[in-house]
């Protein structure tokens, strides 16, 4: 008997993928999901290990893609759900295209924000379920040449405490995951490979940064900065001007010349 079902976005790569590694372990069956075809490899991974998994190629920066996913649930209790899908966008703003940072909006904003809702009505109606939020503590920060991503990161901070209160006597938990810069393919995806950021070769372990993010919710915690570096910056980011946090920001994402 499985322990339940976790849907999990974002889980052809990276941390959302390490994540489904995580919960296959722990005996859930899954529902994974991503915009790419990769996804069906993810999910045959995991099969071959015996684990019930339902793969979905859908795209979550639309209702219609939402709702694609939430039909392969197919009325089955959902116990946890990892909303980890994202989608990143570096270099000036003036110099993005608006399809451009309309998408990273929609996915990381809109998208997210439907999926969150109806998923927390099924768990409340059921009155149990856990949800992990990936933010980031680029949310903690103003990120110029990233300041479209790093805004909805900051939204997605914000609305994953506020949530959390709201949730407080239904009997869901909500955990807020906020990463650093991570070993992922994220960098490449956001063009951000000619930035200082993107070249460190320091960046987190996502096995890691899965591990931190399932403990903090298995255990109820609001949130968890994952990594020491990372839980310095976003101590110091408390108490840092938001100017300089911009001029700080600019060394990392400012493209080289």
């Amino acid at each position: 008997m499985a322990n339940g079902l976790a849907v999990i976005t974002g889980a052809s790569t990276g941390i959302g993928r390490e994540l489904a590694r995580i919960a296959a372990r722990e005996g859930y069956d899954l529902v994974l999901v991503a915009d790419e075809p990769q996804i069906d490899v993810a999910a045959g991974e995991l099969r071959s290990e015996g684990v019930a998994v339902e793969a979905v190629e859908a795209d979550l920066a639309t209702f219609e893609g939402n709702d694609r996913m939430l039909a392969a649930v197919a009325g089955r209790p959902v116990d946890i759900l990892i909303a980890n899908a994202g989608r990143g966008l570096g270099h000036a703003f003036v110099e993005q295209s608006p399809e451009e940072w309309r998408r990273v909006i929609d996915t990381n904003v809109t998208g997210t924000t439907y999926l969150l809702q109806k998923t927390a009505q099924i768990m409340v109606r059921q009155g149990s379920g856990r949800i992990l939020i990936t933010g980031s503590i680029a949310g903690l920060i103003p990120g110029s040449y990233q300041a479209v991503y790093n805004g909805t990161k900051a939204y997605l901070d914000s609305f994953a405490y506020a949530l959390r209160e709201e949730l407080a006597d239904t009997g869901v938990g909500v955990t807020v995951l906020m990463p650093g810069p991570t070993d992922t393919q994220f960098f490449a995806r956001a063009n951000m490979l000619d930035t200082p950021v993107g070249q460190d070769d320091s960046k987190e372990d996502p096995v890691k940064t899965a591990e931190n993010g399932w403990k903090a919710m298995m255990d109820g915690s609001a949130h968890v900065v994952s990594g020491v570096k990372n839980k310095i910056q976003a101590a110091l980011s408390h108490l840092t001007p938001d100017t300089m946090l911009a001029k700080q920001h600019t060394k990392m994402a400012k493209p080289d010349a």
